[in-house]
C-alpha cells in the first residue's frame, strides 16, 4: 500500500489544478453511474452514507484550503 501512496504523491506533484480539476469530474460522473445503478430499496441508505463522506471530506479540504488563500492574500 505505501507504494501506491508514494506513486499517488508523485503524481500529484505534478498536477495543476486543471488536472485535479479533471480527475474531480471524472470521479463526479463515476459516482453518477453509480448512483443510477442502486436499487430504489437502497437509495436512502446510499444517499446518508454519501452525505456524511463528502462532509467529512468536504470540511477539511475547504479549510486547508481557505487556510492557503488567506495566507496568499
Amino acid at each position: 500500500m505505501k507504494r501506491l501512496f508514494d506513486a499517488a504523491d508523485r503524481y500529484l506533484a505534478t498536477c495543476t489544478w486543471k488536472d485535479m480539476a479533471l480527475l474531480k469530474f471524472c470521479l463526479a460522473a463515476i459516482g453518477v453511474l453509480i448512483g443510477i445503478n442502486i436499487p430504489k430499496e437502497h437509495k436512502k441508505k446510499a444517499l446518508i452514507a454519501s452525505a456524511a463522506v463528502f462532509t467529512a471530506t468536504y470540511v477539511p479540504l475547504m479549510t486547508k484550503f481557505l487556510k492557503a488563500a488567506l495566507k496568499g492574500s
